[in-house]
């Protein structure tokens, strides 16, 4: 029972299971996701900020019994990592400034977090590559993804700062 769970989890409910590109669909659900729970249903930053921390501590004990066994460490099919990475510089956004945003607002920035994620999930600068290369377990999974999501939070923090500089 346990170990379906952890599969359903880690796999987000299946849709890593996509024979292509799954890592794009598991980001590009995740956005959809949180767009209907902070536009949609208005829930609490609060209640959403403690399901993300629960489903990323757990997704290390989740993503470690479904590779467990597997040769492939990192296999496609494992997108919560995805889920995690992705949700960073979406939370950060709806919770900066203690503004209302608009619904609209919202799908620009959420499509600009959307490229800019699997830009850096691809690329995999470092310290993105480090964790990708050196860990070949769930924090490894997990950590290059946690690590790319921060790079798109860097990466529009530098774009506030300049574009408020050259105004």
């Amino acid at each position: 029972m346990i170990k379906t769970f952890n599969s359903l989890l880690v796999t987000m409910f299946g849709l890593g299971k996509i024979k292509i590109i799954p890592g794009t669909f598991g980001s590009f659900a995740t956005i959809i996701f949180l767009y209907f729970f902070f536009h949609i249903l208005k829930l609490s930053p609060n209640i959403i900020l403690l399901c993300l921390v629960i489903i990323f501590i757990y997704s290390f004990m989740a993503v470690a019994s479904h590779i467990k066994d597997k040769e492939n460490k990192d296999p496609k099919e494992v997108i919560i990592d995805e889920f995690i990475g992705q949700s960073l510089p979406i939370y950060i956004y709806e919770i900066s400034h203690g503004t209302q945003k608009t619904s609209d607002e919202a799908i620009i920035f959420y499509g600009i977090c959307f490229v800019l994620f699997r830009f850096f999930d691809i690329l995999k600068p470092f310290p993105v590559s480090y964790f990708d290369k050196n860990y070949k377990n769930s924090f490894g999974v997990i950590m290059d993804d946690v690590c790319a999501g921060l790079y798109v939070v860097l990466s529009l923090i530098c774009f506030m700062l300049l574009s408020s500089y050259l105004n």
